[in-house]
């Protein structure tokens, strides 16, 4: 692997114009036994820097404008200027461009021959494009695990919610059938009532003389043309009452159903998320062992170095309880 130029400086502004983690790997293949494995998470640190404050290409970006350089030094507590920087860069035969590119702070702040790193060899390209495919699949996987997750999540609060739902129709159902029951009560003590009177009235039409026999008559027949007010209006509540209570009770019947629904969707929802973590899981210990095999080749160290701590990164999307961890932000010293 080659970068394009006919000369060390068409090299340079070749990689110049790479991303910033291009520009790091090709810096740490480069003098990785000089001093890059001491300095790897400095550059990996810095690469993400300089990416934080690419506010319009990020990761993608290569390159910062004087002012965004400017206070990237400032992040990392050099006191210098760009234009210090540059002219220090212009004594050893890089001239100045429009942006300031990470490989450009890389040669000043290690005092690195640029020559040589231009014309640095890469390792094995089909052992590393063969771990970042690796890699890639991991990604993947998380992204699926991750997806599923937030999903079965979002499953298992519906479930939660249609348990309430259900345990609140229950609940209003239990209500209605006290009411109905009291209603039920209430026109059971009126038709007593009602009953009572109806024996009273027919008694009297029975006893004392012909005129008291026929008030009695009278009004037994009064009494029997019409239910009195506090009956009708018991048989109104109770009427009221018991269809209240049948709507309570299959509105709760529904919920109880939709929420066992719910729950059978939640369950398998989290079900797919177990798989889709553990299919992650799998291929970050394949993609570990490659690269503790690929670790063991010379050449490309950096390139591997890169891929493993992605991967380490990686994890942090993963469930503390299935190999992942607390993720923390971590600037340059």
């Amino acid at each position: 692997m080659s970068l394009d130029g006919a000369t060390d400086t068409d090299k340079l502004i070749s990689l110049g114009n790479k991303t910033y983690k291009e520009q790091a790997v090709w810096f740490l293949n480069a003098f990785w036994r000089a001093f890059g494995e001491q300095e790897a998470e400095r550059v990996w640190n810095n690469a993400h820097l300089m990416a934080q404050l690419d506010t319009a290409k990020k990761m993608q970006g290569n390159a910062l404008d004087e002012f965004m350089a400017h206070h990237f030094l400032e992040k990392n507590n050099e006191t210098l200027t760009v234009q210090q920087m540059r002219e220090n860069l212009r004594q050893v035969g890089i001239e100045k461009v429009k942006l300031v590119p990470f490989i450009h702070y890389l040669i000043f702040r290690y005092k690195a021959d640029w020559h040589k790193l231009v014309n640095a060899p890469q390792g094995n390209q089909e052992e590393i494009a063969k771990a970042q495919r690796m890699f890639d699949e991991v990604q993947s996987a998380f992204a699926q695990a991750q997806r599923r997750e937030e999903e079965a999540r979002k499953d298992e609060e519906d479930s939660k919610k249609a348990a309430e739902d259900a345990e609140n129709a229950a609940e209003a159902a239990r209500a209605a059938q006290r009411e109905l029951e009291a209603a039920l009560a209430a026109l059971q003590e009126q038709e007593q009532a009602y009953k009572q009177k109806t024996e009273e009235l027919t008694r009297k039409t029975e006893e004392g003389g012909v005129v008291q026999r026929n008030k009695a008559k009278n009004e037994l027949a009064q009494h029997l043309a019409e239910d009195p007010l506090p009956l009708r209006r018991a048989k109104i509540t109770t009427e009221a009452a018991t269809k209240k209570a049948e709507r309570a009770a299959n509105a709760a019947a529904d919920a109880a159903a939709a929420a066992k629904v719910a729950a059978a969707k939640a369950e398998e929802a989290r079900g797919v998320a177990e798989e889709a973590v553990a299919e992650a899981q799998r291929k970050v210990a394949e993609a570990e062992e490659y690269l503790n095999e690929v670790k063991n080749n010379p050449g490309g160290e950096g390139s591997v170095w890169w891929i493993d701590r992605e991967l380490h990164e990686a994890k942090a999307y993963m469930p503390v309880s299935k190999g992942g961890y607390a993720k923390k932000a971590v600037l340059p010293k």
